[in-house]
């Protein structure tokens, strides 16, 4: 159990106001965001669920929770300035290089085919009519 001087310090007493302004803020939202048409209220591209303005991270046009954006290979949480895209997938900066740097290209190293293959494949579609 805690001291009365540790229960009345400013550090837990200004931890313990910004939580209760945090609720307030989420459930004043909550209530404005019942009265909007549905196509307005934002969901996480992650886990669909629906995020607050003040959890919201925008990055490539989609919407994500600050804990949900995360690094497809190690799940190591990601900000704006330390991730990679491709094809629609977030990795960390060190394995994005890893991963190209192990084929030598973006198709084998993210897991999809070569864009040759696909080229052989129309050439050979397109010989045999």
């Amino acid at each position: 159990m805690l001291s009365q001087s540790a229960a009345t310090s400013p550090f837990l007493l200004r931890v313990t106001r910004e939580r209760k302004q945090q609720r307030l803020r989420r459930r004043h939202w909550e209530e404005v965001s019942s009265f909007l048409p549905p196509q307005m209220k934002e969901s996480c591209a992650s886990c669909n669920k629906t995020v607050y303005p003040m959890e919201r991270l925008v990055a490539d046009k989609l919407i994500f929770h600050t804990s949900c954006f995360c690094c497809k290979h190690c799940n190591a949480k990601l900000s704006l300035g330390s991730y990679a895209a491709l094809h629609g997938e977030f990795y960390c900066k060190p394995h994005f290089q890893q991963l190209f740097k192990s084929k030598g290209n973006y198709d084998e190293g993210f897991g999809r085919k070569q864009h040759k293959e696909l080229w052989q494949q129309k050439e050979t579609k397109s010989s045999s009519q």
